[in-house]
């Protein structure tokens, strides 16, 4: 009974030796913690940047159309930093307009379409910090400029038709077809506009050059999450015209203005 009890005694002894040690580790990496964290707000207020290299994603709204980034930085200096970027959107003509097949159901019709655009944008910014945090609730503030690299992906705008017989049919511009595109009279043959799934295989490219600037105003803490918002402009140049619709003048420069929500982790 005696040996029992010194064994419990022991047991007891070495548990609280162990909560001990935990609680003290525990403490230890508090305080290193906080200590990073005072030395990340006296560079704010010193007006450096406070990583060596960010990670961030977002959403965009474009002017016309919508999309997504992907943005990798590196710090060259107190106040520069060096921004990768990949870009992905789909860009939509401002005159297109939905139409729903009301005695069938399908996906809507947007009459005169040729072709989805989905500008897909690899390139360079330099980031400038005009103004720093001055507390915990502050906002960074910084300039980007930059450009690169366009590749304009043209997904044909396939229309289903039925041939009669209830034989329905995909078919696109520039086909036999066509006149489904551009005679009205037919538009009672036409059942409907594309799946999501239908046209990737049969994708063209047509190569460009974009170049845009910006505004982002992080209000994240100080810590390693970012949270902010960007906007911005941008400008497009490719090396023909891109069809969008029928009997709208196709263009090969295309300039708007976007606003990004973003979100990422510094190290």
């Amino acid at each position: 009974m005696k040996a029992i009890s010194l064994f419990i005694l022991f047991s007891l002894s070495i548990s609280n030796l162990i909560a001990q040690d935990d609680a003290a580790q525990r403490k230890i990496r508090k305080s290193e913690r906080n200590r990073k964290i005072d030395e990340i707000v006296k560079m704010e207020e010193e007006g450096t940047l406070k990583y060596k290299s960010h990670f961030i994603g977002g959403f965009k709204l474009n002017s016309d159309g919508y999309g997504g980034f992907l943005e990798y930085g590196k710090v060259k200096s107190k106040k520069k930093a060096l921004l990768f970027q990949l870009d992905i959107s789909e860009r939509k003509h401002l005159k297109e307009e939905k139409l729903q097949n009301e005695s069938t159901p399908s996906s809507p019709l947007i009459y005169g379409k040729i072709n989805f655009f989905y500008p897909v944008k690899l390139g360079v910014q330099e980031q400038f910090v005009l103004g720093n945090k001055g507390n915990k609730n502050g906002v960074n503030i910084t300039a980007n400029v930059g450009g690169g690299v366009s590749l304009g992906v043209l997904r044909p705008y396939l229309l289903q038709i039925n041939r009669g017989n209830d034989t329905l049919e995909y078919v696109k511009y520039n086909s036999p077809d066509s006149i489904y595109f551009v005679d009205q009279q037919y538009l009672g043959n036409v059942v409907g506009g594309p799946s999501f799934s239908e046209g990737w295989n049969q994708l063209s490219m047509v190569p460009g050059l974009y170049i845009k600037s910006s505004l982002r105003f992080d209000y994240g803490k100080y810590n390693e999450i970012i949270s902010g918002i960007e906007i911005g402009v941008h400008a497009e140049y490719y090396n023909k015209n891109i069809p969008q619709l029928i009997d709208i003048d196709q263009k090969q420069f295309f300039m708007g203005a976007y606003i990004s929500i973003l979100f990422g982790k510094r190290k």
